[in-house]
């Protein structure tokens, strides 16, 4: 791993601190980009316009119709956590302005991924005249046409990127369409829902329907960031802004009782909650019930009105994630096995694939094998009738949907079909084809980068002076937005290891100290001792236990 310290704009990093940040943070920021004009364009009013964003203004008029008219409209949404949290910002907005409507998520094992015409006749059977579908849709050619052939009005709501194709639907909103010049490409499939209700909002206050000025579309904002985070998409500024209003109303205890229920069951405080809390306690407790059940118990959760309603359903997914958890340690297990003595350091790429892997749970497998070897990755399970489903997971330099449509140009009868971002997609191929696939997978991975990029590269904020790391410190970094395309600081510099012992059989807390300082740490999925002086990339956290909240530092690397 190659060691690297971000680099700041000077400039940059004094009007900030002109703005009154602390030095630390005015530094942090100005080597993520932020100018001061950035932070002080943090609250909803500098939200990007919906009127930028293609298709939002005319499906406003559309749904508007759809309302006035009484008509039943389905939402049809995705089985992940921003898929969820879409459909529920849909259920929850669309009511607040009188619509008519419910909604549907197919089962990943049943039907599989977007509007198919399996999903369209299922849909059917609840008579809906509008489908109107969340973070899914840009690739439903077939699935469109199905639902035109009954007559049915088909709205997307997407962000996928789009093929040369894209299906024939009464309008589509995807700030990735061709032509659109929405400035943020950015958006998860919730926030572009999200979007839409902004204009569908202006719509109806337009034509005089509505009057109730209690339609406070921000107290859908929890349910906006938590999709944002757990999705992965990059927080660029107009992320970040969302992202940063939903943590502010969940800290004020305004969030929906679906997510208060999850944090309570993770043991995470609400009025201390950050992005990181979204991520790695809420985010994986909803995705459970998609991977290994019905995201239906997840939609329920985040639509319960009450407590009591949400807790119920907010402890099976609890049961779920815990279960996940397992299932995933076992495949991982068999992947490691079979890597340790089948992986080549000259290969690009890793493809693997078991019978008995769990479909639901590849999509992890494929994230925890990239991080441990720094390869694009493809996990591929069984998925009935003589084909398998693949999860893949990227590396920086690569973008992972790019390179498979690459594959399909060498290959046209390889993969049956796929679709994606630049670091996760996802295709299904004949099982008898996955040697073909690995072979072809490697051959474009390898025209399109080079070995530099395989070479992992770990950023770092530098060190820290002895007096910035405090508790005082480590709760002013927490408070911030960090995540996907804005990393978390990440310092290095040299410890002395005073006390090590292993947790768990597979973690290692630590006793460091650094300048007469002493400091607790912690360095996950890491069993092997360190030696008495030790150079250490770490992030500050607060730890909370036992309803004590003391400075801890997470390991991220260590130079041994």
């Amino acid at each position: 791993m190659k060691i690297k310290q971000r680099v700041y704009s000077e400039a940059s990093f004094a009007a900030l601190q002109a703005q009154g940040l602390p030095p630390l943070l005015a530094r942090l920021l100005a080597a993520r980009a932020v100018t001061a004009e950035d932070w002080l364009r943090q609250e909803m009013p500098h939200l990007l316009k919906p009127e930028a964003l293609t298709g939002a203004a005319e499906m406003a008029r559309l749904l508007a119709d759809a309302i006035a008219q009484q008509k039943r409209i389905l939402i049809v949404g995705d089985y992940d956590a921003d898929g969820a949290t879409a459909t529920s910002v849909a259920m929850r907005g669309l009511r607040m302005m009188g619509a008519v409507v419910d909604f549907l998520v197919p089962n990943r094992f049943e039907y599989g991924y977007g509007l198919t015409p399996e999903i369209v006749a299922l849909a059917a059977q609840q008579q809906p005249e509008v489908i109107l579908t969340v973070d899914n849709g840009i690739a439903s050619m077939d699935g469109v046409a199905a639902a035109k052939a009954l007559g049915l009005q088909v709205l997307i709501t997407d962000h996928h990127l789009p093929a040369e194709q894209t299906p024939a639907a009464d309008c589509i909103v995807n700030p990735n369409q061709r032509g659109c010049g929405f400035p943020s490409k950015h958006l998860a499939g919730v926030g572009v829902m999200f979007y839409v209700l902004i204009a569908l909002r202006a719509e109806l206050k337009q034509r005089g329907h509505l009057l109730d000025e209690t339609v406070h579309l921000g107290s859908l904002l929890d349910l906006v960031a938590l999709g944002t985070v757990a999705d992965l998409v990059k927080l660029d500024a107009n992320n970040r802004i969302l992202v940063r209003q939903g943590l502010k109303r969940i800290r004020q205890g305004q969030a929906s009782p679906g997510i208060l229920a999850i944090l309570k069951l993770a043991g995470r405080d609400a009025s201390q909650v950050n992005a990181q809390d979204l991520g790695f306690y809420v985010g994986p407790r909803l995705n459970a019930a998609g991977r290994l059940d019905d995201m239906t118990i997840g939609i329920r959760c985040l639509l319960a009105d009450t407590p009591q309603e949400a807790m119920q359903y907010a402890q099976k997914l609890h049961v779920l994630n815990a279960e996940r958890k397992q299932i995933e340690a076992e495949m991982q297990w068999d992947a490691m096995a079979d890597l340790t003595q089948d992986f080549r350091d000259d290969q690009y790429t890793i493809s693997v694939f078991q019978p008995d892997w769990h479909q639901g749970v590849i999509g992890i497998l494929a994230s925890r094998i990239k991080e441990q070897y720094h390869r694009p990755v493809i996990a591929f399970a069984d998925a009935g009738d003589g084909l398998i489903k693949g999860s893949g997971r990227s590396i920086a330099g690569l973008h992972l949907r790019d390179a498979l449509d690459l594959v399909t140009k060498l290959q046209p009868d390889l993969i049956i079909k796929f679709g994606g971002h630049a670091m996760a997609a996802g295709l299904s191929i004949r099982a008898d084809d996955f040697a073909r696939f690995q072979q072809t997978f490697e051959q474009v991975v390898q025209s399109l980068i080079d070995a530099e990029t395989l070479q992992e590269v770990l950023e770092t904020d530098g060190a820290l002076a002895a007096q910035e790391m405090t508790m005082h410190t480590a709760e002013a970094i927490a408070q911030q937005v960090w995540g996907q395309g804005f990393p978390q600081p990440v310092f290095y510099d040299n410890f002395q290891v005073l006390q090590q012992k292993v947790l768990g059989e597979k973690h290692l807390k630590l006793r460091l100290q650094k300048h007469h300082q002493q400091f607790d740490a912690i360095y996950f999925q890491h069993a092997e001792f360190l030696p008495e002086q030790v150079e250490i990339a770490y992030a500050m956290q607060v730890n909370e236990f036992n309803g004590a909240r003391n400075l801890q530092l997470q390991v991220v690397h260590a130079v041994v």
